[in-house]
């Protein structure tokens, strides 16, 4: 019987990103996670939906965005109440004005870092 040889399987390439965290004592008051929910709650329009989309429950999401708009100046999303049409959520400038600032650091970063990155990946198996 002969035994197949097994191809060598391609390793994933390694994934850099950078996840910047402004904090006010203990609270992170901004962070990649409330990031990524203002730009899921630009794309739905409501936090449920977006809060779905990252599979996350409707109340770590609620929450997530308190914390976030009582942790700023302004707030970086109106609600709506629900009614007939539902109810909705959309962020202000504050909060979009936040998701290009924080998208524009990372990719600075990244372009700042490319050399040292490259040489710690090629380190990476």
């Amino acid at each position: 019987m002969i035994t197949p040889v097994k191809a060598k399987q391609a390793l994933p390439r390694p994934e850099v990103r950078f996840r910047m965290r402004i904090r006010t004592g203990d609270t992170v008051a901004l962070g990649p996670g409330k990031v990524a929910l203002l730009e899921a709650v630009h794309e739905h329009g409501s936090i449920s939906a977006a809060a779905r989309s990252l599979g996350m429950s409707y109340r770590r999401a609620w929450l997530l965005i308190d914390e976030l708009n009582r942790s700023l100046k302004s707030p970086a999303t109106i609600s709506e109440q629900g009614g007939q049409s539902g109810g909705g959520c959309v962020l202000t400038p504050v909060g979009e004005n936040i998701v290009r600032l924080y998208r524009e650091v990372e990719t600075q970063a990244h372009q700042a870092c490319a050399a040292q990155i490259a040489a710690l990946t090629k380190l990476i198996r």
